[in-house]
C-alpha cells in the first residue's frame, strides 16, 4: 500500500466518522421532532369538547381551598385551539372567566375577566409565566401544545408506568417562556403524554406535571382524568380532576370571544 493511499484511507475514514457523528446528532432532533408530530396528529379531528374540572390547591402547609370549572375548547384549522373556562365556586371567584386563542407560531392571544372589576384583563405575552388564580399552572401552561413552539430532542426510552416511554426534551422558541426547557415522557403506544418536569429559566427543576387515569373517547382520543402539578421550590401543588367530557357539541368561533367572557354564566 502506497503512502498516497494511505494517507487517502486516513482522510476518508476520518470524514466518516465526522459525518456518521453530526447525523447521530442530526437523529438525536428529528427523532424528537417526528414524535412530537405523531402525538399532535394522533389527536386531531375532534372538533370541538366540554369538560367539568374540579382544581385543588394546596399550600405548603397542606392546607386546601377547591374550585369548579366548566371548560370548552375548540379545534382551530391551521392554528391553535380556542378555550373558554369559567368558575363556578367559590363564591368570591363565581363568574370569572378566561379565554384564551393559542397560535402554531407567535405569542398567544389570553384575556381574564374579574367580575369584581367588571372588566377583561389582557394577559400580555411578557407576563405569560405569572400563575393563573393563584395555582401551580401558569398562564403558559393552559395553551394548547402546538409543534413550531419547540425545537426537540429524543434522550432516551425507557419504562415507565404503562409499558414503555420516549422521553423528550422541549425547548421553548419564544423569549417570554417562563421555562428554558420541558423534560417529556409519551408512551410509545398511543403516544400520550405521562409526565412532564418544567426547568425555570435559571435552569433548575421548578414543577412536575403527571397526566394520569386516561380513558378513549370517540374510539379514538385520549383524555386524563386527573392531571397533577406539584412546584418543588415553592412546596405548593394543584390537582385537576376531569369529568363529563363530551365532543362534538356544536361549538364555533361566536362562541369564543372576549364578549362571552362577560356573559359566562
Amino acid at each position: 500500500m502506497t503512502i498516497k493511499l494511505l494517507t487517502t484511507l486516513i482522510i476518508t475514514g476520518s470524514v466518516l466518522v465526522l459525518n456518521a457523528s453530526a447525523a447521530f446528532a442530526a437523529t438525536a432532533e428529528d427523532q424528537g421532532l417526528a414524535i412530537a408530530k405523531e402525538a399532535k396528529a394522533r389527536d386531531e379531528g375532534w372538533v370541538d369538547m366540554t369538560a367539568s374540572m374540579n382544581m385543588v390547591l394546596r399550600n405548603k402547609n397542606g392546607q386546601e381551598s377547591v374550585r369548579e370549572i366548566r371548560m370548552q375548547v375548540l379545534e382551530v384549522a391551521n392554528d391553535g385551539d380556542k378555550s373558554l373556562s369559567i368558575f363556578d365556586r367559590p363564591r368570591d371567584v363565581k363568574g370569572t372567566a378566561f379565554l384564551s386563542f393559542s397560535h402554531t407560531s407567535g405569542a398567544d392571544d389570553q384575556w381574564l375577566y374579574l367580575p369584581a372589576l367588571k372588566r377583561v384583563k389582557r394577559i400580555a405575552s411578557r407576563n405569560k409565566s405569572g400563575p393563573f388564580m393563584g395555582s401551580e399552572f401558569s398562564f403558559e401552561d393552559l395553551s394548547s401544545f402546538e409543534i413550531d413552539k419547540y425545537n426537540y430532542k429524543l434522550i432516551k426510552e425507557e419504562a415507565c408506568s404503562i409499558g414503555t416511554c420516549f422521553v423528550l426534551e422541549q425547548y421553548p422558541t419564544d423569549k417570554n417562556s417562563g421555562y428554558t426547557k420541558r423534560i417529556v415522557w409519551i408512551d410509545k403506544a398511543e403516544y400520550r403524554t405521562l409526565k412532564t418536569d418544567f426547568y425555570d429559566r435559571k435552569n433548575s427543576l421548578l414543577k412536575t406535571l403527571t397526566t394520569e387515569q386516561y380513558q378513549q373517547y370517540k374510539g379514538t382520543f385520549w383524555r386524563p382524568s386527573s392531571i397533577k402539578m406539584v412546584n418543588h421550590q415553592s412546596k405548593k401543588s394543584t390537582d385537576l380532576s376531569y369529568n363529563q367530557y363530551q365532543f362534538g357539541n356544536g361549538l364555533s368561533d361566536s362562541d369564543f370571544n372576549k364578549n362571552t367572557l362577560k356573559r359566562a354564566r
